[in-house]
Protein backbone atom coordinates (compact mmCIF):
# COMPACT_ATOMS: atom_id res chain seq x y z
CA UNK A 1 0.00 0.00 0.00
CA UNK A 2 2.60 2.52 1.14
CA UNK A 3 4.29 1.95 -2.88
CA UNK A 4 0.64 3.01 -4.37
CA UNK A 5 0.74 5.96 -2.40
CA UNK A 6 4.01 7.30 -3.35
CA UNK A 7 3.03 6.41 -7.18
CA UNK A 8 -0.16 9.15 -6.59
CA UNK A 9 1.94 11.75 -5.15
CA UNK A 10 4.59 11.59 -7.07
CA UNK A 11 2.92 12.52 -10.29
CA UNK A 12 1.48 15.45 -8.46
CA UNK A 13 4.89 16.62 -6.66
CA UNK A 14 5.88 16.49 -10.39
CA UNK A 15 3.39 18.79 -11.45
CA UNK A 16 4.02 21.50 -8.83
CA UNK A 17 7.82 21.38 -9.69
CA UNK A 18 7.05 22.38 -13.85
CA UNK A 19 3.98 24.96 -12.27
CA UNK A 20 7.02 26.55 -10.20
CA UNK A 21 9.97 26.40 -13.02
CA UNK A 22 7.13 28.61 -15.41
CA UNK A 23 5.97 30.74 -13.15
CA UNK A 24 8.95 33.07 -13.35
CA UNK A 25 8.62 33.65 -16.82
CA UNK A 26 4.84 33.92 -17.13
CA UNK A 27 5.11 36.59 -13.89
CA UNK A 28 7.63 38.42 -15.38
CA UNK A 29 5.81 38.43 -18.89
CA UNK A 30 2.67 39.38 -16.83
CA UNK A 31 4.77 42.70 -15.01
CA UNK A 32 6.51 43.95 -18.01
CA UNK A 33 3.05 43.91 -19.61
CA UNK A 34 1.50 45.52 -16.41
CA UNK A 35 4.16 48.14 -16.42
CA UNK A 36 3.86 49.50 -20.08
CA UNK A 37 6.90 48.05 -21.41
CA UNK A 38 4.76 46.22 -24.50
CA UNK A 39 3.80 49.26 -26.03
CA UNK A 40 7.02 49.80 -27.10
CA UNK A 41 8.81 45.81 -26.64
CA UNK A 42 7.19 42.18 -27.69
CA UNK A 43 9.10 38.98 -27.02
CA UNK A 44 10.74 38.49 -30.54
CA UNK A 45 9.19 41.04 -33.01
CA UNK A 46 10.73 45.14 -33.10
CA UNK A 47 8.50 47.40 -32.25
CA UNK A 48 9.34 51.26 -31.05
CA UNK A 49 11.90 49.38 -29.10
CA UNK A 50 13.84 46.10 -29.96
CA UNK A 51 12.62 42.82 -29.21
CA UNK A 52 13.50 41.15 -25.89
CA UNK A 53 15.74 38.85 -28.08
CA UNK A 54 17.69 41.44 -29.68
CA UNK A 55 18.38 42.85 -26.22
CA UNK A 56 19.74 39.47 -24.35
CA UNK A 57 21.58 38.96 -27.91
CA UNK A 58 23.21 42.81 -27.71
CA UNK A 59 23.83 41.63 -24.13
CA UNK A 60 24.70 38.42 -23.37
CA UNK A 61 27.45 37.84 -21.84
CA UNK A 62 28.08 41.04 -20.30
CA UNK A 63 28.24 41.10 -16.11
CA UNK A 64 27.47 44.59 -15.89
CA UNK A 65 23.89 44.27 -18.13
CA UNK A 66 21.49 43.58 -15.18
CA UNK A 67 22.15 46.74 -13.65
CA UNK A 68 22.58 48.88 -16.83
CA UNK A 69 19.52 47.89 -18.33
CA UNK A 70 17.90 48.61 -15.04
CA UNK A 71 18.88 51.74 -14.33
CA UNK A 72 17.50 52.80 -18.22
CA UNK A 73 14.66 51.31 -17.43
CA UNK A 74 14.19 53.26 -14.00
CA UNK A 75 15.41 56.49 -15.34
CA UNK A 76 14.93 56.46 -19.44
CA UNK A 77 17.43 56.59 -22.62
CA UNK A 78 17.72 57.40 -25.22
CA UNK A 79 20.05 56.83 -28.72
CA UNK A 80 20.97 53.36 -27.47
CA UNK A 81 18.27 51.59 -30.01
CA UNK A 82 18.04 54.36 -32.22
CA UNK A 83 16.18 57.94 -32.46
CA UNK A 84 12.85 56.76 -30.28
CA UNK A 85 13.60 57.79 -26.89
CA UNK A 86 12.82 55.26 -24.25
CA UNK A 87 10.70 57.09 -21.43
CA UNK A 88 11.31 56.78 -17.68
CA UNK A 89 9.29 53.56 -15.40
CA UNK A 90 9.18 54.99 -11.95
CA UNK A 91 8.68 52.65 -8.99
CA UNK A 92 4.86 53.03 -8.57
CA UNK A 93 4.49 51.26 -12.25
CA UNK A 94 7.25 48.92 -11.05
CA UNK A 95 8.71 47.96 -7.96
CA UNK A 96 12.54 46.94 -7.92
CA UNK A 97 11.88 43.88 -7.31
CA UNK A 98 9.26 43.29 -9.95
CA UNK A 99 12.18 45.43 -12.35
CA UNK A 100 14.54 42.92 -11.42
CA UNK A 101 12.35 39.92 -12.71
CA UNK A 102 11.76 41.75 -15.30
CA UNK A 103 15.64 41.82 -16.35
CA UNK A 104 16.87 38.88 -15.48
CA UNK A 105 13.85 37.64 -17.57
CA UNK A 106 14.67 39.84 -20.80
CA UNK A 107 18.50 38.51 -20.74
CA UNK A 108 17.23 34.49 -20.78
CA UNK A 109 15.89 35.08 -23.55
Amino acid sequence: MPHHTSRIRFPAMCGLALVALQTPALASDAISKKAGCAVCHSVDKRGLGPSYQEIAAKYKGDAKAPALLAERVRKGSKGVWGAVPMTPTPPDRLSDAELKAVVDWILKR
